[in-house]
Parts: structure tokens; sequence; C-alpha cells
């Protein structure tokens, strides 16, 4: 039976915004309270989705979160008559409260959880378990809104398992696929996991950044390998150098990116540097029975900041049709001459898998810190388990379409942090999601669609 990987990209949700809320996120920081483009950045997500389906890679999506997040708002005692009532409030008592509440970044669904294909796993099911997100309000608040989607969409529960986020706060903070990488000789053929974490929280003498903090856990990263069944022979942890992550490095996909059996990462990105890469080399080729091709970008090409600035490792590696790879980069690569050299003499050097770079606009979301990579999870999924997904999520051409249409009809063109104030854009956001849920046949799935259903019931 044929054996796909499959991207589920998050659809950018209507109330995109540069409010600044990552702390450690080197763009987050910078355009903060600059105008944000909601249409642009939902559209500039679906171009690429729509021209890497066009390539030949399997795409699928992923809804928005409801944002405005009033459920929590009235959770954290904003209280009102009216959920507008609750807005005017927050924004008048806890502004920033509001902030994070309103935050579109579920669209990195590469935080939305971290996944285990069946075949890996010891009882035959895809394992899902989302992330907690435990270390910033604004993406803690997900994990319960997108254990949510995915029990609607993985809802087969012969074949798929969707675990709870863990619990725990700060000492299990989990970041989701950011930290994992799955390698394998085919996508249906039995991987191994790589897990890369940032400190060990039981052990506070453990290395650890110290300007910037260090979001994932190990303690994290075992509970979820030995809850999703993966033999302990198929699975590595290493650790993130704490100086990367001090540089603006706050999950591993910003400075390595693997697939397959080819490894992309920078000389800085682990603590034990060339060393522990070489003894995860030999552990993978030993498990998938082939060698893992790495790609190592030395500092002196590439600076840790320079790779920041342009996102190099926050690409796409995906399979090219002559056997070797391919990137899916952002425009900054391009125009960041240190990356730009390096990708070119890569692509020119028959030695090195890369054959192809193709570069990408998504400058509205770059802009908030998140590049191709983040704005994908990749679900190794067999045919039959495709054909039980419980919802219309993957894409082809009319999905792409009435997509983009709905895009032109309910998004904003601009959006200010300021704007969140406004109890309009709660009404714009709901109409949006409602129709949303009709097209991506997800039934009442946000929390005032099953409001409204009850209300209509009594």
């Amino acid at each position: 039976m044929k054996t796909l990987e499959v991207n589920f990209d998050g659809l950018v949700g209507p109330t995109h915004n540069y409010a600044g809320l990552s702390l450690g996120n080197v763009a987050s920081l910078a355009n903060m309270a600059s105008p944000a483009h909601p249409r642009k950045a939902a559209l500039q997500g679906l171009q690429k989705m729509r021209l890497l389906r066009r390539m030949g890679y399997a795409q699928a999506v992923l809804p928005p979160l409801e944002r405005p997040a009033v459920s929590w708002l009235r959770h954290f005692g904003f209280s009102g008559a009216t959920d507008a009532a609750v807005i005017t409030r927050a924004a008048r008592e806890a502004p920033s409260i509001l902030v994070a509440a309103s935050s579109a970044s579920a669209m990195w669904t590469a935080n939305a959880a971290t996944v285990t294909p069946s075949a890996d796993s010891a009882d035959g099911r895809l394992h899902l378990t989302p992330a907690n997100l435990a270390a910033k309000l604004h993406r803690a608040i997900e994990a319960e809104e997108t254990d949510a989607v995915l029990r609607r969409i993985f809802a087969d529960p012969a074949r798929f398992a969707v675990h709870p986020p863990l619990g725990g706060g700060i000492a299990m903070g989990d970041e989701g696929a950011a930290n994992h990488t799955r390698f394998a000789a085919e996508y249906g053929q039995r991987g191994f996991h790589l897990f890369v974490y940032g400190r060990v929280a039981q052990s506070p003498s453990s290395p650890a950044p110290g300007r910037f903090p260090a979001r994932q856990t190990r303690e994290a990263c075992e509970a979820i390998a030995r809850r999703h069944g993966i033999p302990p022979a198929r699975v590595a942890f290493l650790q993130q150098d704490p100086a990367v992550i001090d540089a603006g490095v706050f999950h591993n996909d910003v400075i390595a990116v693997g697939d397959l059996d080819t490894l992309l990462y920078h000389e800085q990105a682990f603590l034990g540097g060339r060393a522990a890469v070489e003894t995860l080399s030999e552990t993978v080729g030993s498990a998938i029975g082939r060698p893992l091709r790495l790609m190592e970008v030395a500092a002196a090409e590439v600076s840790v900041a320079d790779a920041v600035k342009a996102y190099l490792f926050n690409s796409q590696l995906l399979p090219h049709p002559d056997g070797g790879v391919r990137l899916i980069a952002p425009e900054e690569c391009r125009e960041t001459p240190s990356v730009a050299a390096w990708l070119d003499r890569a692509v020119a050097d028959s030695a090195v898998a890369l054959r192809e770079v193709c570069y990408f606009d998504l400058r509205e979301s770059m802009r908030n810190g998140g590049g191709p990579a983040c704005l994908r999870q990749r679900v190794v999924l067999r045919e039959d388990e495709i054909a039980a997904l419980g919802a219309r999520v993957l894409l082809d051409e009319a999905l792409a379409d009435e997509l983009e249409a709905w895009v032109n009809r309910h998004y904003r063109e601009t959006l200010t942090a300021a704007d969140l104030a406004d109890p309009q854009l709660l009404e714009e956001s709901r109409r949006a999601l409602d129709e949303l849920t009709g097209l991506l046949r997800l039934g009442s799935l946000y929390g005032f669609q099953r409001d409204a259903s009850s209300q209509s019931e009594s």
C-alpha cells in the first residue's frame, strides 16, 4: 500500500498581527507593533500549498483556532453580558492579555503536535500528541483547541491515537514537531526519531541558555517517545547548543532540518558539535539501513545570525525526483548574501544531495518569525489512513480555489495590535470560521458554534 508524507499547513487566521509576543524570536520582537496584512498572509500560505501540490507533494490544511479566544478571556476573569463586552473590558484593563488571546500563532503548525506514523508505533496506529507550548501564554492556550481539531480530523480510533497534551507545566515544555525529525529509507518503512531539547528540567546544573528561555525539555521528548510506543533503539535525543538559543534559535527547526535519509544542519546546532552528529549518523544509518546524508553548513560560511535572519534551516526539505533533495526556502535566503552563496555552491556541487532551491514569498509569516517549515506539520500516512481522515482537509485545486475566495471575502487587508480591541473583529472572525467549517466539513468545531447550537435547542 502506498504511503505518503502529507504536509498539513496551517491556514493563517483573520487576526494575524505583529504584537511581539515571542521572547527569543528575533523577527517577532523586531517587527512588534508594525501593521500586519492578514489577507496577504493567508494568500501567501495558500500559494505555497498550491504550488507544492503541483510539484507532486501531498498537501493538506489545518484550520485556524478561534480568535479572539473569548473563552480564555472569561477564564482569566473578564466577565461581560456579551462577548463584545468581554473584549472591551480586556482591552481596557489588560491589553496584553487581549493581545495574547488574539494571536494567530496556530498558523505555525510545526508546533501543533508531534506525530509518530503507524509504521513506527508499537500498536500499529498513528500517534499524535498536541504540543502544550507551555513557555508562552499566547501559545499555551492553543493546546486544548488543537487537541479538539486533531481529534476531529484523526477521528478513527482503529487507525489513530490522539493523546492529550502533556501536563506538568514548563518542566514538560513541549513545542511539537519543530523539535522532532523522523528519518527513514522510505516513508512507509520503519523510521528513526530524533528529538531535540533545550534543557533538562530536572537537572538544574545541566547546560542552559542565559538570555532566552529553552522551551523544549528532554523530559517532554522522552514522555512522547514512550506514549507513542517508539522502540528505544529507534530514538535519539540531542541537546541544542545553549549559545544558539541565546542567538535566537528558539526551536531546532531554526538551525536544522531533516527528512528521510538527509539532515541539513548548522555546525553549531547541537551540544557536542560534529561528534554528536557523527554518532547520530551511525545510529540512524544502522536503524534505517541506509547511510544518513549530512549537509553541514559551516559557521565560517554562514553565521548563526545570518541563518536566523534568513531562516535557511526553516526551509522545507523534500525529496527531489532525481533522488536528491529540494529545498523550499523563503525569499530572505536569496536576499542574504552568505546564505545565497552557500545554497548556490551546494546546488552546483554534485557530491551534495541538494538539487534545487525554490524560493517563496512568505514575508507576512517571516516578519513574525515563522518560515516555510513552521507553517507545516508533516504526517506520514498510508492511503487507507488518508481515506479515513474525518474532514475535507486534503488539498486539491477546487479546495484551494474555494479557500482563496473565502480569504478574500472575510479577511482584513491591514491589522494592527490596536485593532484587536475592536469587537467587530470578533464578529468578522466568527463569520469566517463558521463558513470555513462548512468548506472543510468539520461540523461545529468552534466554541461559538456549539454555544449557538445549544441556545437554539433550548
